[in-house]
């Protein structure tokens, strides 16, 4: 998904470059790398994160790692390019986010970025009809950063165009082809499971799996060959300013 909405980037040379949400920087050095000239930050809220992401340097190298809250961040010169992937759908309030970012561009400037949207899929129903079957975790999860739900394409499409020049949405279903054991769940546990993990107490946290394992199991059989086809959706925005 990182390489499918990089390939719609609508500038061929941006004078710089922003990763919201770079994470371990993996996919900041590939925008470096497609654009050799700008100047590229790569941006975290995360210490540990930028940590990583700083240890193993290319030669040459010149990605300066910033860490910041994304909702909150403000640009000190306008931007040509604000990239980010699946990063956008832990923060809430996008109606004002969205805006935000699109202020933060020069004029012609892109904002681009892919979220995850298969909240409506079983892994994630499954998941939290376990959480609200325990009130107790629910209450626990008031207070955590969790994936939120992206609005649909229109919503976008309407923040958006009224302050862009272009705007283009489009979603993609990927089917992932997962193997072993409870694949489904070992997926979430690096998502949308982890926030409800941390919050349970290891007694709990096994009786919890155990139920979503269950209840995955049967919502995701493993064809004839022992894998598990996982579709999953994600939408795409590329705003021009």
């Amino acid at each position: 998904p990182a390489l499918d909405l990089l390939a719609r980037a609508p500038a061929d040379n941006p004078a710089q470059v922003v990763d919201l949400g770079c994470g371990t920087g993996s996919i900041t050095r590939i925008l470096a790398e497609r654009f050799p000239k700008a100047s590229v930050v790569g941006l975290d809220g995360s210490a540990e994160m930028l940590a990583s992401a700083a240890k193993t340097p290319k030669p040459g190298e010149t990605i300066a790692w910033q860490q910041a809250d994304i909702g909150t961040w403000q640009a000190k010169n306008p931007v040509d390019l604000i990239y980010s992937n699946a990063a956008l759908q832990w923060l809430k309030g996008h109606d004002a986010l969205f805006p935000h970012l699109v202020a933060q561009l020069a004029p012609g400037g892109a904002l681009m970025v892919q979220m995850p949207r298969n909240h409506g899929a079983p892994s994630h129903t499954l998941m939290e009809a376990s959480i609200a079957r325990r009130p107790a975790l629910a209450e626990r999860l008031k207070s955590k950063p969790r994936s939120h739900p992206p609005g649909d394409p229109g919503y976008f499409y309407d923040l958006l165009r009224p302050r862009c020049a272009s705007v283009d949405i489009w979603e993609t279903e990927y089917l992932h082809v997962l193997s072993g054991e409870d694949p489904v769940v070992e997926w979430t546990k690096g998502t949308a499971l982890k926030p409800v993990l941390d919050s349970l107490e290891p007694g709990e946290r096994e009786e919890f799996l155990a139920e979503y394992k269950a209840a995955c199991r049967e919502a995701y059989r493993p064809r004839a060959d022992g894998k598990t086809l996982f579709p999953f959706r994600r939408i795409f925005i590329v705003a021009v300013r």
